[in-house]
C-alpha cells in the first residue's frame, strides 16, 4: 500500500501555523524542515557534539509535510481550505504538493542493516540472527529495540575495547539498551549496576539481561543522585553531560578504579581532557574510531 505525502512550502515566520492546519484537519504529526532553526540554535547556549552541515545547503523556505492514508482522498482539500480561512492571522504559504510512499514495515525495516558484532572478548548478536558462536567464543544476544546500543556505534565499539572488569564491580551510567553492562558480566565482572533516565531504555535493558541470564541490577535513575561504588564505570552518553559528570563521578568510584568515557566527538576531545584532568583524573589509554574517540581514566 501507498501512502499519500503533503507538503506544503511557507517561510519560517508561518511554519506553525501551518503545521496547526495540518493538524486541524486530521494530521496525526507533520515534520517541519527549517534551516533557520539551526541557525538560531547555533546563536544560541547550546553546545553542538555532531551536526550534518548539509543542512546548511537547504534553500531559505521551509517545507511542512505530513503523511496519510490513501483512503482519506480529500485532505489536501481540506487543508487548502484550512490555509485559506488562516490567511487572516497572516499565513504565508504555496502550492501544495501531494506524493506517495510504500508502506515499511517501520518498526523491524531498521533490523536487516545489523550484523554480529565481533570483539577481541566477546560476539554480539541481535536475536533476530541466526548465529553458531566458534569454541570458546562469548556472545551476547541482544534486542536493542528503541534504545541506543546495538554494538554498531564506533562509541560502543570502543567502550567494548577498552573493556578490562573481570572479577570487577561495574557501573554503566546512560546503559541504554544495556549492551556494556551485560557485556561486562558475560566476560566476568562480579556485580552490574545499569542506569538511565530514559524509561523505555531500561525496559530494554531489562529484557536484554533477562535474555542473557546475568543478575545486573537496572535502575531508572541518575547516577549523580545514586550512591553506588564501582571498580569500573562506563559513560558513554555525549561530551556535555560527561563534563557535567566530571566533579560528581568520583564519588562512585573504587580506590584505583577506572573509567570509560565514549560519546566524544573529535572536536570536543581536548574540552573533555581539560575537564577531568581539572578534577584529578589522568588518561591511561585511548581509543579512536571515526570521528569519535573515548578515554580510559583514573585518578591521579
Amino acid at each position: 500500500m501507498k501512502y499519500k505525502t503533503i507538503s506544503v512550502t511557507t517561510n519560517h515566520d508561518s511554519a506553525e501555523l501551518v503545521s496547526s492546519a495540518m493538524f486541524d484537519v486530521g494530521a496525526e504529526g507533520v515534520s517541519i524542515l527549517d534551516k533557520q532553526d539551526f541557525l538560531d540554535l547555533v546563536k544560541s547556549d547550546v553546545i553542538w557534539d555532531y551536526v550534518d552541515e548539509t543542512i546548511l545547503l537547504q534553500s531559505d523556505s521551509v517545507k511542512v509535510s505530513t503523511v496519510v492514508t490513501p483512503d482519506d482522498t480529500d485532505y489536501e482539500i481540506r487543508l487548502e481550505n484550512r490555509l485559506g480561512e488562516m490567511k487572516e492571522y497572516g499565513v504565508v504559504y504555496g502550492e501544495i504538493v501531494v506524493g506517495e510512499v510504500d508502506e515499511q514495515d517501520w518498526a523491524n525495516e531498521w533490523k536487516k542493516y545489523y550484523k554480529p558484532i565481533v570483539t577481541s572478548q566477546i560476539t554480539v548478536v541481535p536475536t533476530w540472527i541466526n548465529y553458531t558462536p566458534a569454541d570458546g567464543e562469548k556472545i551476547m544476544r541482544l534486542d536493542p529495540g528503541m534504545a541506543f546500543g546495538t554494538g554498531e556505534h564506533a562509541t560502543t565499539r570502543m567502550c567494548l575495547e577498552l573493556m578490562d572488569v573481570k572479577g570487577k564491580s561495574v557501573i554503566d551510567v546512560g546503559c541504554g539498551s544495556g549492551i556494556l553492562g551485560i557485556a561486562a558480566e558475560l566476560v566476568g565482572a562480579d556485580s552490574v549496576y545499569m542506569c538511565d533516565i530514559d524509561p523505555q531504555a531500561v525496559e530494554f535493558a531489562k529484557k536484554n539481561a533477562l535474555l542473557n541470564g546475568v543478575k545486573a541490577v537496572v535502575e531508572e535513575a541518575d547516577l549523580i543522585e545514586g550512591d553506588h561504588k564501582a571498580d569500573f564505570i562506563f559513560a558513554n552518553i555525549t561530551a556535555d553531560i560527561l563534563m557535567r559528570l566530571s566533579r560528581s563521578i568520583g564519588k562512585h568510584l573504587k580506590d584505583d578504579g577506572i573509567i570509560v568515557l565514549s560519546g566524544i566527538i573529535n572536536t570536543r576531545l581536548d574540552e573533555v581532557i581539560e575537564c577531568y584532568e581539572g578534577a584529578g583524573y589522568v588518561i591511561i589509554d585511548k581509543a579512536e574510531r571515526e570521528d569519535w574517540r573515548a578515554l580510559k581514566l583514573k585518578k591521579a
